[in-house]
């Protein structure tokens, strides 16, 4: 009877082990496409880290020439130092910069795309459009 319960006891050691096995080898094989995931999600953010230094330093570039080189006034409206501005300008050359204030320009005389309110909206902003009568009537042409 014994060598019945041996039989059986070794038998079900052997399906634990092979158990424990399977876990860990699936174990090795999560944590190493973690590790590439990881890796790959890393490499994208740091590129995009580098296009946005890229492109911050060329918007700053282009704000100096079109405010005519007036670190100070460009500073004050972009809430940075004079000096951090040019620091930032300085590695973009006069042609990157022209070719930015073109694409700027381009952008600047596209006209607006025109959203059309749909009928939900529409009612929504009818009352609101009796708040300026109210206001006329009674509050702010009163004060001047």
């Amino acid at each position: 009877m014994s060598t019945s319960t041996t039989s059986v006891s070794v038998a079900e050691l052997r399906r634990r082990v092979r158990a424990v096995e399977e876990v860990k080898a699936r174990t090795r094989e999560f944590a190493a496409a973690n590790a590439l995931a990881t890796r790959e999600a890393a490499t994208a953010a740091a590129k995009a880290k580098e296009d946005a230094e890229v492109a911050a330093r060329e918007a700053a570039a282009a704000a100096l020439r079109l405010f005519d080189n007036d670190a100070e006034l460009v500073a004050q409206l972009i809430g940075a130092t004079a000096e951090e501005l040019e620091r930032d300008a300085k590695p973009v050359t006069a042609a990157r910069a022209k070719e930015v204030i073109e694409e700027l320009r381009v952008r600047a005389e596209r006209p607006r795309p025109v959203r059309r309110a749909r009928k939900a909206s529409a009612a929504v902003t009818t009352p609101s459009d009796s708040a300026p009568d109210s206001v006329l009537e009674g509050g702010l042409a009163d004060a001047g």
